[in-house]
């Protein structure tokens, strides 16, 4: 299976897949951003898909064909969002059905979306972790293929526990794709 990594941030996600041996065919960005030089420095090939419209007029499907057109291109079959800003129009999941994978800051279903980790926070919880889940067109949604839980600590803020939930992401994130790569996607058969 060739492995593509779709990221939009600072890149510590997929630094922790590269140096945790992942063979990854592509890093793809939606805009410039440090994740290009973490590609760099690992020689992992990257491609800018750049979404340059954040208005209400953005096309979503048309961006979303020529992300699937470019991951066509490289012969990709399983697909890791790291950080990926940009969610994603139904062709990319009519393309890979069941192999995008997605990771999430809460032990889903539990906090869903962009501020899992303040909502947690809000909400008292004294427990919460990452997910790693099949991605689908409802954001969050997906069959989860991995958990694993963070406590929240007394003095814990936004920034504390998110980076605490960022450590266990990462090995947890890097360990799940290793697995469907090592099964040959055996997890992902029964996914939509």
């Amino acid at each position: 299976m060739r492995l593509a990594v779709l990221a939009s941030g600072s890149g510590t996600l997929l630094d922790a897949m590269a140096n945790g041996g992942l063979p990854i065919e592509l890093v793809m960005v939606d805009r410039h951003c440090p994740v290009e030089d973490v590609a760099a420095r690992h020689a992992i090939p990257c491609v800018v898909v750049e979404r340059t419209d954040f208005g209400d007029g953005f096309d979503r499907d048309a961006f979303t064909d020529r992300v699937v057109a470019t991951l066509a291109e490289h012969g990709i079959d399983l697909v890791a969002m790291a950080g990926w800003g940009t969610i994603l129009g139904r062709a990319a999941f009519e393309a890979l059905p069941g192999r995008i994978v997605n990771t999430h800051p809460a032990l889903l279903p539990a906090f869903p979306g962009w501020h899992a980790v303040r909502d947690a926070l809000a909400y008292g919880v004294k427990v919460t972790g990452c997910t790693v889940h099949v991605a689908t067109e409802t954001v969050d949604d997906g069959p989860i293929l991995a958990q694993e839980a963070v406590p929240v600590l007394p003095d814990d803020d936004e920034a504390t526990l998110h980076e605490r939930i960022k450590a266990i992401e990462r090995r947890l994130y890097t360990d799940t794709i290793r697995s469907l790569l090592d099964e040959g996607s055996i997890l992902l058969k029964d996914a939509p």
